[in-house]
C-alpha cells in the first residue's frame, strides 16, 4: 500500500529500483557476519538469474499495477505460479486444487484489454518472471546460505534495472522522506518477505509453495479495498472462495501424506 502512495509522486519504476537496492543492502549486512562455505561459479549464476528475474518482476508489476487494480493485477500475475504448479502436479487431488485456483483467478482476473493494454502487457511479463522468481529461488534456497543468495542476487538485478528504475532518481533522492519510505517498502517485501520465501522454499516442494501462493490475489483484493477503496464484485467473491478452497485442499492433502510425528514421552 505504501509503494502505490508513492507513484503519485515518482515514477513507478523508480520505487521498485530503489526497493531492490535496499533490500540488497539489509540482507547483504544481515548475512556478512554469517559464515558460509566459497561461493562456486554455479552458485553466483544461480544467484544472478534469481535477482534478476526478482527485480523484472518488481519493476512490471509496479508498472502493471499504476494501471491496473491491485487485487486484479496480482490475480492475473498469478498465472506464473499457476504454470509452475502445472508442471509439477502428479495427483488427482492436486490437480483438482490447481483447477480451483486457477479458476478463482480466472474469476478474479477480468480485465478489458482495451481499457488498458500496457497494463496487461506490464502484469504479463510480470507473471512470466514471478514464475522465474520461484524455480530459480528454489535452486537458491537449497543452496542453504540463509539470504545471502537473495541479497547478492537482488543486488544484481537491481544494477541491471538500473537504466529504467533511474528515471525519477533525482526527484527521489531531493526528498528524504521518499528515499526512507521506498527503503521501508524494500525492507518488509523483499528482504523480509522474499526472505521469508526462502526459508519456505527450503521445507516444501515448488508444487506446493506455488499453490499456497493462491492467496496473495485474495488478499491482494482485500487490501484493494480497505486502502484503496477497489470494492469487489460478487463475482470477484466468487473467485476468491475457489481459490481458497484450492489451497485447502492442497494443505490437506500434505498433512495427510505426512502427518505429523507423535510427541515422544
Amino acid at each position: 500500500m505504501v509503494a502505490v502512495g508513492l507513484f503519485d509522486e515518482i515514477s513507478p519504476a523508480t520505487v521498485a529500483w530503489i526497493r531492490i537496492l535496499s533490500a540488497a543492502a539489509i540482507l547483504i549486512a544481515f548475512s556478512a557476519a554469517r559464515g558460509h562455505t566459497p561461493w562456486t561459479r554455479r552458485d553466483l549464476v544461480a544467484a544472478g538469474l534469481f535477482g534478476t528475474a526478482t527485480a523484472l518482476m518488481n519493476t512490471f508489476f509496479y508498472l502493471a499495477i499504476d494501471r491496473l487494480p491491485l487485487g486484479k493485477g496480482v490475480t492475473i500475475e498469478f498465472i506464473g505460479p499457476i504454470a509452475v504448479a502445472a508442471i509439477a502436479t502428479r495427483t488427482a487431488r492436486n490437480t483438482l486444487a490447481l483447477l480451483l485456483a486457477a479458476a478463482g483467478v480466472v474469476v478474479l482476473g477480468g480485465v478489458e484489454i482495451g481499457n488498458e493494454p500496457l497494463g496487461l502487457v506490464y502484469i504479463l511479463l510480470a507473471s512470466l518472471m514471478w514464475a522465474g522468481y520461484i524455480v530459480l529461488g528454489s535452486r537458491v534456497a537449497l543452496g542453504d546460505r540463509g539470504v545471502a543468495g537473495l541479497g547478492w542476487g537482488l543486488l544484481v538485478g537491481g544494477i541491471l534495472v538500473t537504466p529504467v528504475g533511474a528515471v525519477d532518481a533525482a526527484t527521489a533522492f531531493s526528498s528524504a522522506r521518499l528515499v526512507l519510505l521506498c527503503c521501508v517498502v524494500g525492507m518488509l517485501s523483499n528482504a523480509i518477505g522474499y526472505g521469508i520465501d526462502q526459508s519456505t522454499l527450503r521445507r516444501i516442494p515448488v508444487r506446493r509453495f506455488s499453490v499456497m501462493l493462491a492467496l496473495l490475489p485474495v488478499t491482494a483484493s482485500v487490501f484493494g479495498v480497505l486502502f484503496l477503496d477497489q470494492t469487489p464484485t460478487g463475482l470477484d467473491l466468487v473467485g476468491m472462495v475457489l481459490v481458497l478452497v484450492g489451497v485447502a485442499i492442497q494443505e490437506r492433502e500434505t498433512i495427510e501424506r505426512h502427518p505429523r510425528e507423535p510427541a515422544s514421552t
